[in-house]
């Protein structure tokens, strides 16, 4: 007698525990069909895409998709798509990565005049949306001669990036000061401490900054429109609208067939860096 109620409480929890598992288990299909609806597309024909739309599997797989799509436009395959994005991308995480995780060790470690004032202008610029400086931006670029070059997707990350500057702060806030003061009677100075001391201890945070950062330039499309007009520069993400011709026939195999392509340096990183995007995030704004 004494059993019965907790075989009754046991059932209860199980049963929780498994609606729990299908319901996150239904949500994650419905978030993750339409990535599975567009990669087994890039191996159906044109017709069959749109006329059995429900159906995952295609009647026949198709890989001459993914040999027309990378023929490209105008004989620039989409290996040189490829190469402008990886460019863009790399060269502009480093250059974010770097310059914020220098602005943050001044925020959070150094005390100069006007500094709650810049780390407030810096906040503010966090909510301004693009389209606001979309336009002052391309005038003033426009000015510099740089509107067709790689130079206004690149340039401007090397002056570090809002959002990272204060996800690397709050990381910075979790390690005691007494390492910096250690190493002032050591004899270091600031650039001693910021290198040899901060920079290692702060690895998981910049990682971090290294995962979104890459996954944000090489998913711009906007910057690639406004600044890019020469084929020969276009970066994957403009590439792939090329495709979409509404004067002639659409070749949506070939779209899918590289769309596809395009997310797989995504999710390489994100695979490969999960443990220290997951290690970041979680430790921000903990005090040491």
């Amino acid at each position: 007698m004494d059993n019965k109620p907790k075989t009754i409480v046991h059932r209860k929890k199980r049963l929780k525990q498994v609606l729990f598992v299908l319901l996150v288990l239904a949500g994650g299909i419905i978030m993750v069909y339409p990535l599975l609806w567009m990669i087994m597309s890039s191996f159906k024909e044109n017709n069959e895409i749109f006329s059995d739309a429900a159906s995952l599997v295609p009647k026949e797989f198709r890989f001459e998709n993914y040999i027309n799509g990378w023929k490209g436009f105008a004989k620039i395959s989409f290996a040189t798509f490829f190469k402008n994005s990886f460019f863009i991308s790399i060269v502009g995480t480093i250059g974010t990565v770097l310059s914020s995780a220098f602005v943050a060790f001044g925020f959070a470690r150094l005390k100069f005049k006007g500094r709650n004032f810049w780390f407030t202008s810096m906040l503010i610029t966090m909510m301004l949306p693009f389209q606001v400086i979309m336009i002052p931006q391309y005038i003033i670029f426009n000015k510099l001669g740089w509107v067709g070059t790689f130079l206004p997707l690149i340039v401007p990350s090397f002056f570090g990036g809002a959002f990272f500057i204060f996800l690397i702060i709050q990381f910075i806030y979790g390690l005691p000061k007494e390492l910096d003061e250690a190493a002032k009677i050591d004899g270091c100075n600031y650039y001693n401490i910021f290198f040899r001391i901060i920079l290692p201890l702060i690895c998981p945070s910049l990682v971090t900054c290294v995962i979104f950062s890459f996954m944000w330039k090489w998913d711009d499309f906007m910057g690639s429109l406004l600044y890019l007009n020469k084929p020969s520069t276009y970066t994957v993400t403009l590439a792939l609208k090329m495709f979409a011709d509404p004067t002639s026939i659409t070749d949506w195999g070939a779209m899918f067939a590289m769309a596809t392509l395009s997310i797989i340096p995504i999710f390489v990183i994100f695979i490969f860096f999960q443990k220290y995007l997951v290690e970041g995030i979680s430790t921000e704004g903990l005090k040491g």
